[in-house]
């Protein structure tokens, strides 16, 4: 078979981006990332595991200790070992957002980190937020405006939303879809989720 001619250098030049500009990149990368791990290990490597350690985990502002397996991800040590049940085991891929916390106040998927990653840094889940007796804005937003249906995916939008909200304090509603575009709801309520949004926002700044 023959081959396909290459194409002439110039073509796509004005592109900022291509496939090919990526994978070449990406195997640069990966060589300087192969290099560096070549060699005795530093001083400052620490080798967890494979038995489970002891890890010392800020949550909703309380240092706790929990034990677990290296390799346990930081949405099941919430879940199985502090009884922190919000986040919700979804998807289990990072493609649904059910599992949102906030990381140092940025919202990230649970399912994707793992709990010894996690150690040193600020966790919130969404029972951090509020309570059914003290609500935070947003979640008394979600009632009020009737934004959830089966429930799981309420959470993530509520963690969602709140780190939405903390940056932008006046979202418009295209930034609205953008800071939740990470959440799926499969019940549809997208509509009254960005009406919730809108509510807790006009709520924090009255």
């Amino acid at each position: 078979m023959a081959r396909k001619p290459s194409p002439p250098a110039d073509e796509g030049a004005t592109l900022s981006f291509s496939r090919r500009s990526f994978l070449k990149t990406a195997g640069v990368g990966a060589a300087a990332t192969t290099m560096v791990g070549v060699g005795a290990p530093t001083e400052a490597a620490q080798v967890l595991g494979p038995d489970a350690v002891t890890l010392s985990l800020k949550v909703n502002g309380t240092v706790q200790k929990v034990m677990v397996e290296p390799r346990v991800t930081l949405l099941d040590a919430l879940r199985n070992h502090l009884d922190l049940t919000g986040a919700k085991q979804v998807c289990d891929r990072g493609g649904c957002g059910a599992c949102t916390v906030l990381f140092d106040g940025q919202p990230v998927n649970s399912c994707l980190l793992l709990a010894a990653d996690a150690e040193g840094h600020e966790i919130t889940t969404v029972e951090g937020l509020g309570t059914p007796e003290k609500m935070s804005p947003l979640q008394a937003a979600f009632v009020e405006k009737d934004a959830m249906q089966c429930g799981f995916c309420t959470p993530g939008f509520v963690v969602s939303g709140t780190a939405l909200l903390a940056k932008v304090p006046s979202p418009t509603l295209d930034q609205i879809k953008a800071g939740l575009a990470g959440n799926l709801c499969r019940c549809g309520t997208y509509g009254r989720v960005f009406e919730a949004v809108q509510a807790a926002a006009k709520a924090k700044r009255g």
